[in-house]
C-alpha cells in the first residue's frame, strides 16, 4: 500500500536570492522544479508545480512578501498553483489553456493515450504502468479526482517584456517548440535563465499536442547564443553553459535536418 508522505515539498536555497522547490514524491516526468526568486518590491515565483497540494499553505513563510507568479507555459504539472496567487503571469498565446483548464491532472499512465505515451517513453523517460506518484499527500487522497484548475492571468507577456521585481529585472523570452507559449526568464546582470520545459536535462518532449519541431529547431538555436551563466530549467538539476551548449547541439543533431 502507497505511504502518506510526512511533507509534500522538498526546498532549497540555491543561491543569488533564488530557492528552488519541487514534489519529491512525484516521478521526474511530472516533477516541476518550482523556483522562488527574492526580489526588491516583490518577488517571483516561477511555475507552481501540480497543484494537488496547497503550495502557498505549505511553504508560507516564503510567501510573506508581494509576489508573482509566472507560469513557463500552461502544461499541468506547471500551473497547478497558479489560482493560489493574486498576480498571476503567462504568455499571451496561452492564456486561454490556463484560464479554461479543467482536465484530470495525469497522476499514472492510464490517464495519457497510447500516441502520446509512446512518444513519452521513446523520448527517454522510463515510465512503469501504473501510478506517477510514490507517497500520496494526505489520507483520502484520491488521484482519479483531481483536476486543473483553470485561473485568469493577470498580465499576459510576449517577447520582450519584463518582470520587474525593484531590483531585479527579468526579460521574458519567447521560447516555442515544447509548446506554442513557452517562455523563459532571462536576468541579464546575472546570465540567469530560468528556462521551464523549452530545455532541461533529460528527454526533451516535442511531439505532444501543441509542441512543433520546426519552431523547437529555431529556439534551439537561439538558446545557444544566449550569454547563460547558468540555467534553472523546468524539470531535472540546473547547469551552466557548457552543458547547455551540449543540450543544444545534441538536439539540433536530431531535429535540424
Amino acid at each position: 500500500m502507497i505511504r502518506i508522505a510526512d511533507k509534500w515539498f522538498e526546498r532549497r536555497v540555491i543561491g543569488d536570492g533564488v530557492t528552488y522547490l519541487t514534489e519529491p514524491h512525484v516521478v521526474p516526468f511530472i516533477r516541476c522544479n518550482i523556483w522562488h526568486v527574492r526580489g526588491g518590491d516583490r518577488d517571483m515565483l516561477v511555475d507552481t508545480g501540480l497543484g494537488i497540494v496547497s503550495l502557498r499553505e505549505a511553504e508560507k513563510d516564503l510567501f510573506e512578501h508581494p509576489v508573482t507568479a509566472v507560469a513557463t507555459h500552461a502544461h499541468f504539472d506547471h500551473m497547478g498553483g497558479m489560482h493560489e496567487f493574486e498576480d498571476r503571469v503567462i504568455h499571451e498565446c496561452e492564456y486561454e489553456a490556463m484560464a479554461t483548464a479543467e482536465d484530470s491532472i495525469a497522476l499514472g499512465t492510464h490517464q495519457i493515450d497510447a500516441a502520446n505515451l509512446a512518444h513519452i517513453r521513446e523520448a527517454g523517460y522510463e515510465l512503469e504502468d501504473g501510478s506517477f506518484l510514490k507517497a500520496l499527500p494526505h489520507e483520502g487522497f484520491r488521484a482519479e479526482c483531481q483536476k486543473s484548475i483553470g485561473t485568469c492571468a493577470g498580465r499576459c507577456v510576449k517577447e520582450g517584456d519584463v518582470i520587474d521585481l525593484g531590483n531585479r529585472v527579468f526579460e521574458v523570452l519567447h521560447l516555442p517548440g515544447h509548446s506554442p507559449g513557452s517562455i523563459g526568464l532571462y536576468e541579464r546582470a546575472t546570465e540567469i535563465l530560468f528556462s521551464g520545459d523549452a530545455i532541461y536535462d533529460g528527454p526533451l518532449l516535442a511531439e505532444l499536442p501543441g509542441s512543433d519541431m520546426s519552431v523547437y529547431v529555431d529556439t534551439m538555436k537561439r538558446l545557444r547564443e544566449l550569454p547563460v551563466r547558468i540555467v534553472h530549467a523546468g524539470h531535472e538539476e540546473s547547469f551552466g553553459r557548457e552543458r547547455l551548449l551540449e543540450i543544444v547541439d545534441r538536439y539540433l543533431g536530431k531535429w535540424d535536418r
